[in-house]
């Protein structure tokens, strides 16, 4: 194993915190994970992780050194990715929206794979806070609005939504002309990855928009049972219009109160600045904002 990629292994520990995940990650026995360490600390002569029953961790020499190889790495995987014909190759992992996922990623992988076939990738649907680098993953696609991070964002799509019910709901219920006859009406609480609270309907008109609370007898913490529970009439639910076109084309749910729309719904992909660099990451990217873009404007 070279120097650099030994670099590579060493990183991968320092995120992963552990040997294991790291040689999981990156395709190697553990055995080659925890001799490339050892060649690394011999040729510096200093340690570089600490080692304890639970977890691995750098020391203050090893996390100096981990700042040095992420930007030596980078460096290099950019200048390599320079040249005519480079092709881009490894691991990339991401945390995705699974019902997302579905629909605008998964179609397109086979011709990504022809495209980038050296390219590895692992989806994961956590669907809730994460530790991006230390859970080892190179980037994240979150939908919604973000909070202040220190990671770099960029936004993918506008998902537009709308207010929908099932035709026994509202038989039950009454229809809607405005969002004042929403009183004695009921609603699907979806709860929100982030908080935990019930997410509020929100109804916008004229430029402003106003979030309200209805009873709800059900409470979700997925978009699939979200609306599952709609289509049986448990109340009314807001989601994303390409979520719900069979259920709408099938006649399970009807749209109400479509003067009033919520806002569309932000998707961006954040990663961190220390796989800004990586070719594989770049194409990988670009490849997701096609797929979103592609989905939402087809062509004729």
């Amino acid at each position: 194993m070279d120097r650099f990629d030994a670099m590579r292994v060493f990183t991968r520990i320092v995120e992963r915190r552990s040997f294991t995940l790291a040689a999981d990650d990156l395709g190697l026995p553990r055995s080659s994970v925890t001799d490339a360490v050892k060649g690394l600390e011999s040729r510096l002569g200093v340690r570089l992780l600490q080692r304890t029953t639970r977890q691995v961790s750098p020391t203050l020499d090893g996390e100096a050194y981990y700042q040095r190889c992420v930007s030596l790495i980078a460096d290099m995987e950019d200048a390599e990715g320079a040249f005519v014909g480079a092709q881009p190759s490894g691991l990339v992992r991401v945390d995705v929206h699974g019902t997302q996922a579905r629909y605008f990623l998964l179609p397109g992988l086979p011709r990504f794979r022809q495209q980038y076939p050296d390219i590895r990738l692992h989806f994961s649907e956590a669907h809730q806070p994460l530790d991006m680098i230390r859970e080892g993953f190179d980037c994240i696609l979150r939908a919604g609005e973000l909070s202040d991070s220190p990671l770099i964002k960029r936004r993918l799509a506008l998902l537009e939504r709308g207010t929908f019910a099932s035709p026994d709901y509202l038989g039950r219920f009454g229809t809607l002309q405005t969002p004042d006859d929403l009183a004695g009406h009921e609603m699907v609480g979806l709860l929100s990855p982030d908080s935990g609270d019930i997410v509020p309907l929100v109804f916008g008109a004229d430029g402003n928009a106003h979030q309200l609370k209805l009873p709800t007898m059900v409470t979700v913490t997925g978009p699939e049972t979200n609306v599952a529970c709609a289509c049986m009439g448990l109340g009314l639910i807001q989601a994303p219009r390409y979520r719900v076109d069979a259920e709408l084309a099938r006649g399970a749910l009807v749209e109400v109160l479509a003067d009033f729309p919520p806002s569309p719904l932000p998707v961006h992909v954040l990663y961190s600045h220390t796989r800004q660099l990586s070719p594989r990451l770049r194409v990988f990217i670009d490849w997701m904002a096609e797929q979103y873009r592609d989905r939402l404007s087809p062509t004729e």
